[in-house]
């Protein structure tokens, strides 16, 4: 049922398109382009999406193996990701509900209120984000390393071969530490429910079971390890950000996730980065969440089950919606993939509890509801131009939708659509360095070569150590004919990147129009260095070669653009007129 259940809900998403930070996570990430050496594949770029997410970034690596830039390969991953979690969380729930202290309670409604559970929970539309937007795998392959944590503890706890079962949940903690840093309270959620299921009390949890928890804590070295060095991430205090403002956002985004639980409607992509709430408009989210807070301290007292729900959401919750700032980012729905499990457990058991067996058909309807949602929810993401198009709607002051709208709508030829997004991002806010970039860009397609020099500047005196402003500036003027200008701006964004290959690219054809060919075939070649499957750059090294002679060298490169692009015209008529010369 909950294989079955996922599937209806996400049998439109296996077309979805890289969105967002997806380009970067897989088209332009190097890393996962070769599962061997293997390190390669366990090493992403810090400054990545996945910096310091080595089984994330390990598991496109196998998908780029297994299907390239295919996007249906990566969609397969994350759906089969998203219902082994739920399998996961079924498993926790019917285990949890038969444990001594509920079986008395529950009886034989546990094992339906499971299944309610789980299904619900895979189907939520609010789950959407963290299974078809890509990037977001980091979440939900979490949230498995999460719930395999719990699960091979239940398994252990009551269990003769208890060493084999604390060694899974050690070994997924440790791969949930390389997956997102959110598993950083994993192991006091697994402290936690044995106190309360297990446990007579904290004391006899750590007599029992001091190994599983020493191991459990001794991924938080692997964590702290992976974090070291890490930035561009969007975290911490900046001009403008203080704790306590960004506590009141947080309390507001907290109530908002709870809403959106309960009732799924809008769903946002992007809710736009950090802006100041004001101290009266946060208090009556402030006293919300200080009546859920202290209710759930009660419960731990009074019924330390239902605490333990509790507990599990606002823990769960805490690093990433407390006082640690997520400028770029305060409000994301991927962020409730675990905390949601918290919401539907505490309304089935509700449900349940009022209509006993009747409850049955109050959670199908519930599930075929939320299911249709989700399947709905997946029909705003089929391409670039719907998903950021429904997120300009939602969050028309957000500069940076009207920005990723506008690269949407210059991906499909529109390019005053796309100018008019620009400069609307940039009246939200007026020193957004890539909108000035984006601008400049389309500015050039329609032969305004003057202004788009004018907008790179622009977006190199707000962020000057941006590689891909250079880059275009660079184009530009190699455009306009300024070669010795181009060839500046393109050795510029080498320094800040030394693998950026267009640059390298770019850099060699300028130097050929210089008569520079020398210098030009080194460029080329390191470029094939860092991708060899450039058909284009194989056909201009060829060029190059062939110009000073190396006429041998340059009928492989050809030979090699063709093996990549069999119907590359260009490079079989080159190839054609140096085997006729011989």
């Amino acid at each position: 049922m909950i294989v079955l259940a996922a599937l209806a809900a996400y049998h439109n998403s296996f077309a979805v398109p890289f969105l967002f930070d997806d380009p970067f996570s897989v088209e332009d990430n190097l890393t996962i382009r070769h599962l061997w050496p293997i390190w390669n594949a366990l090493s992403p770029p810090a400054t990545s999406f996945v910096g310091g997410r080595p089984s994330v970034n390990f598991s496109l690596a196998l998908n780029y193996a297994l299907g390239g830039t295919s996007v249906w390969g990566y969609h397969v991953f994350n759906l089969a990701v998203h219902v082994l979690a739920g399998l996961t969380l079924y498993g926790i729930m019917r285990r949890t509900f038969a444990r001594p202290v509920l079986r008395e309670r529950f009886g034989a409604s546990g094992e339906r209120v499971a299944l309610a559970v789980a299904v619900i929970w895979t189907v939520h539309p609010l789950q959407t984000e963290a299974v078809t937007y890509l990037s977001q795998r980091c979440e939900s392959l979490m949230g498995l390393f999460y719930l395999l944590s719990l699960y091979g503890f239940i398994r252990g706890a009551g269990s003769r071969r208890s060493v084999w079962w604390f060694t899974v949940s050690v070994a997924a903690c440790f791969l949930g530490m390389a997956s997102k840093e959110v598993m950083v309270t994993a192991p006091v959620m697994v402290l936690l429910y044995d106190r309360i299921f297990v446990s007579a009390n904290f004391r006899e949890a750590w007599t029992r079971h001091c190994r599983l928890y020493l191991g459990l804590a001794s991924s938080w070295l692997l964590l702290g390890h992976l974090m070291a060095g890490l930035h561009n991430r969007g975290v911490g205090y900046g001009p403008g950000i203080t704790w306590w403002g960004y506590a009141l956002t947080e309390c507001r985004a907290v109530v908002q996730y709870l809403r959106l639980a309960v009732w799924p409607h809008p769903l946002i992509l992007d809710y736009g980065a950090y802006v100041p709430t004001e101290h009266l408009a946060a208090a009556p989210y402030v006293l919300i969440l200080a009546v859920l807070a202290i209710g759930v301290l009660f419960e731990l007292k009074r019924r330390p089950a239902i605490g333990f729900v509790g507990a599990w959401f606002f823990v769960i919750l805490a690093p990433t919606s407390s006082v640690v700032p997520i400028g770029g980012s305060p409000m994301a729905e991927h962020r409730m993939y675990l905390p949601l499990a918290a919401v539907v457990t505490l309304v089935v058991i509700g449900i349940d509890a009022q209509l006993g067996r009747r409850s049955v058909a109050v959670f199908l309807a519930a599930a075929v509801g939320l299911g249709l949602l989700a399947a709905r929810r997946n029909e705003d993401y089929r391409t670039g131009l719907s998903i950021w198009n429904d997120t300009v709607a939602k969050r028309p002051d957000n500069a940076r939708a009207h920005y990723n709208l506008s690269r949407a709508l210059l991906d499909a030829g529109q390019v005053p659509a796309a100018m008019a997004q620009c400069e609307q991002a940039l009246r939200i806010k007026p020193d957004y360095a890539e909108a000035h970039n984006n601008l400049g860009v389309a500015l050039e397609q329609v032969g305004r070569a003057r202004e788009a020099v004018e907008h790179y500047e622009q977006a190199l005196r707000i962020k000057p150590d941006d590689a891909e402003v250079y880059y275009n500036l660079g184009n530009a003027l190699l455009q306009a004919g300024k070669l010795e200008g181009a060839i500046e701006q393109y050795e510029q964004a080498l320094r800040i990147k030394p693998d950026y290959a267009e640059a390298d690219n770019n850099l060699a054809f300028a130097l050929v129009r210089l008569g520079r060919v020398q210098e030009a075939i080194g460029h080329f070649q390191q470029v094939l260095r860092i991708n060899p499957d450039l058909a284009e750059v194989h056909y201009n090294l060829g060029n190059a070669l062939a110009q000073v002679g190396r006429v041998s060298e340059a009928i492989v490169q050809y030979e090699q653009a063709l093996r990549v692009k069999p119907d590359y015209t260009q490079a079989q008529n080159a190839l054609a007129r140096l085997q006729a010369g011989q």
